[in-house]
């Protein structure tokens, strides 16, 4: 995965948005590969659709794609306004277990390209978003756990972990945030990744699926242990009473506030990280971006165990910066739509009207 500022800019600009339309829910679709730099916020959405509105598309031509940064933005609107660790509309019905079944943490389902697609997860870090969809489906609707384990060991592999979308689309597949559970056959796999399987559990009808029993395979709950590997922090020295700009693995956005002359620090807070712990590669990629910002430090530690000699401490909008003190800069929306909507398309549409051209 890249890591340099350059080299992701560039990848902004390789966006094909009518490609993305045909062909993104196929596993070899035109995607744009941009999630981890969005989720690590070096870039926004909005800097993706400034970026396409430059070029001499239609509107129409590129409203999937921007529809799907909507999505972005509207999962972190729910996340600004609610509890996303809990049933958002609904509560999560046919559950049997708390946890996650081991023959997903082992790759063994035997749904070919869900185990392929698991394993490479834990190599790279990227899963595409309609194999996420599928092995959520598994987890919740088939093997009957509650969807909060599974969806924290995605989240854990992932370079592009983001809890709100993360766990929200986990709710939406599983019942608890949409008005229907999702349901796959294997058929419809075949046809999104481009295989050929038969005779598996879910090789038969979506009425069959939607009653299914959870099959034996599924019943034995993962002991796999999830925790984060903490770096060494860097020395500060923080006694010229300079700003100081706090950067964390929701922010490292480069140029933010590059116009002032101040400390900056990527703050790790091992109270954040044990209660949504991260894997090696998710910790790396953070550290390898942060690259990108001059002259930061990495604080392992609490924001109060900052030392605070500075004139002021500046830090951008976020759910989880609940504990920060300072000067609270806005995150950099698609647009200026807020509110809490009921539906993502009433949401949609009013984002629509602000930025259609």
């Amino acid at each position: 995965m890249i890591t340099k500022y350059a080299d992701i800019l560039k990848r902004i600009d390789l966006i094909n948005p009518v490609q993305y339309a045909r062909t993104r829910n196929f596993i070899d679709g035109s995607v744009s590969m941009l999630s981890p730099f969005i989720s690590r916020g070096v870039i926004s959405t909005k800097q993706v659709f400034q970026n396409l509105k430059e070029k001499e598309y239609h509107f129409n031509e590129i409203e999937k794609f921007v529809q799907e940064l909507a999505w972005r933005d509207y999962w972190q609107l729910i996340w600004q306004l609610k509890d996303i660790n809990k049933d958002i509309k609904n509560i999560q019905t046919d559950v049997n277990e708390n946890g996650i079944s081991k023959c997903i943490t082992d790759a063994k389902t035997g749904i070919n390209v869900l185990d392929s697609s698991i394993k490479e997860l834990y190599k790279t870090g990227y899963m595409h978003n309609h194999l996420r969809m599928y092995i959520a489906f598994l987890a919740t609707n088939i093997a009957k756990f509650r969807w909060n384990d599974p969806a924290n060991w995605m989240y854990f592999y992932l370079l592009d972990g983001d809890l709100a979308s993360n766990s929200l689309s986990w709710q939406w597949v599983c019942g608890a945030n949409s008005n229907k559970k999702y349901i796959a056959n294997q058929d419809n796999i075949n046809k999104y990744t481009k295989v050929i399987q038969k005779n598996t559990f879910l090789d038969t009808s979506y009425d069959v699926i939607s009653e299914m029993s959870q099959p034996a395979i599924f019943s034995e709950i993962s002991k796999e242990i999830r925790e984060t590997n903490f770096p060494e922090s860097d020395q500060l020295i923080l006694n010229d009473n300079k700003d100081i700009c706090v950067y964390n693995y929701y922010n490292l956005d480069p140029v933010w506030r590059n116009d002032i002359d101040a400390h900056r620090i990527l703050l790790i807070e091992p109270s954040i990280f044990k209660k949504y712990p991260i894997s090696d590669n998710s910790m790396n990629f953070m550290l390898e971006l942060s690259k990108n910002i001059k002259d930061i430090k990495v604080f392992v530690g609490e924001f109060q165990d900052i030392p605070k000699k500075s004139n002021n401490i500046f830090f951008k909008e976020h759910p989880l910066n609940f504990n920060y003190k300072g000067i609270e800069d806005n995150r950099d929306w698609l647009c200026s739509v807020k509110g809490d909507f009921p539906s993502f398309f009433k949401f949609w549409n009013n984002v629509k009207k602000e930025i259609k051209f």
